[in-house]
């Protein structure tokens, strides 16, 4: 890949910056709180694959995931928990075999959106906006989205990474999508980090965005969430790791980018298992709160062994045995939601445990009521 490929004149310069300020290390405090999180971008027939293998693919999810991964728990007792950010155009027909696995207590359902692609038309505005309304709509049906009260809200990532234009026509076309996203009920975005030119000029932190909406890339830089602080323009970006770090096994004198990616080529080894602890998201204000949010593309089978298969279960075992003690570490496996609400609690300057705020400001759809 090329250096432009990579993306990192959009953000290697604000990573050395990190380097050399004096880093903020663990908080006296104990003990030190891990939120874990796994977002998927779940697209069953990537590849353009036929219903049949598409099918294949969900039915190894419902069949197998519980199967390995049901016999884990975090501090709190929960299950890891996946967020699936299902894209409206693949078929709907496998959303209720995700509600089945959510209502398990296996994690929860957000929206992943591609759209424009110049078929027929270019988007606009106005056909944006449509197009995440119909996806409330359809969704809804099933309960996701939909608050007690009947209020839609959603967590959002945006397909080829290319939110609010930052790739261009060909992958968004819509230079105020920030501005749009706020008016349909989105809460916050979880698309980054990306290696792109997509990727943001901020990174290891949880910041806000706000709409310039004749330009695009509008999120390239914002206002940083802090303990005591409130919100701020139009979207709340909560970013994963992105660094370099060196390898593992025979290359492990080699340096690689950390883009909190998980597949059949970078997986979760104890190595990298430990540098995302040693270099976890942080809040400032509450420096003994650590947020590791991963992303993968968890419906293409080059990844079903780092997300259920034996590379998934060393994984588990691996968090669960050094960073889930209850004196030094405290582990908590979190939703995209749940990953929110703490993230405002912790602005809010709620302290204690974690685990009390995982419904603190956008309580569970109600699809997940009757959740064990």
């Amino acid at each position: 890949m090329k250096f432009w490929e990579k993306g990192l004149q959009c953000w290697l310069p604000s990573y050395l910056k990190q380097m050399v300020t004096p880093t903020v290390t663990f908080a006296a405090e104990k003990p030190v709180h891990i939120m874990f999180s796994m977002v998927d971008h779940f697209e069953p027939f990537h590849g353009g694959v036929s219903l049949q293998k598409a099918e294949t693919r969900v039915e190894q999810w419902t069949r197998r995931y519980p199967e390995i991964i049901g016999n884990f728990r975090d501090a709190d007792g929960f299950r890891p928990q996946h967020t699936w950010f299902y894209p409206p155009h693949h078929d709907l027909c496998f959303l209720k075999d995700l509600v089945g696995l959510c209502k398990k207590g296996f994690g929860e359902i957000e929206m992943h959106l591609h759209h424009n692609h110049m078929v027929p038309f270019p988007d606009t505005a106005a056909t944006l906006k449509e197009k995440i309304m119909r996806c409330i709509k359809d969704y809804s049906r099933y309960g996701i989205f939909t608050l007690a009260d009947g209020t839609k809200r959603f967590a959002f990532i945006h397909g080829d990474w290319s939110l609010d234009n930052s790739r261009g026509q060909e992958f968004c076309g819509i230079n105020n999508e920030i501005e749009i996203l706020k008016e349909c009920g989105c809460y916050a975005d979880f698309t980054f980090p990306s290696l792109g030119e997509a990727q943001p000029a901020m990174i290891n932190k949880m910041y806000y965005a706000k709409d310039v909406k004749d330009k695009p890339k509008s999120y390239n830089k914002g206002k940083e969430l802090k303990t005591g602080g409130e919100h701020y323009g139009d979207l709340l970006l909560i970013c994963g790791i992105l660094g370099l770090r060196w390898g593992d096994g025979k290359k492990r004198f080699k340096i690689s980018i950390e883009a909190s990616n998980i597949d059949g080529t970078d997986c979760p080894s104890p190595r990298r298992i430990d540098y995302w602890i040693k270099n976890a998201v942080r809040i400032k204000g509450r420096p003994h709160w650590l947020f590791v949010k991963l992303h993968t593309h968890g419906a293409n089978e080059s990844s079903f062994n780092a997300l259920f298969g034996s590379q998934a279960e060393r994984m588990y075992v691996y968090l669960e045995k050094n960073y889930n003690d209850g004196q030094k570490f405290c582990l908590h496996y979190v939703s995209a939601r749940q990953m929110y609400n703490i993230i405002k609690a912790a602005e809010a300057g709620k302290t204690g445990n974690p685990n009390e705020y995982r419904d603190y400001c956008i309580p569970p759809y109600i699809y997940l009521r009757s959740t064990q």
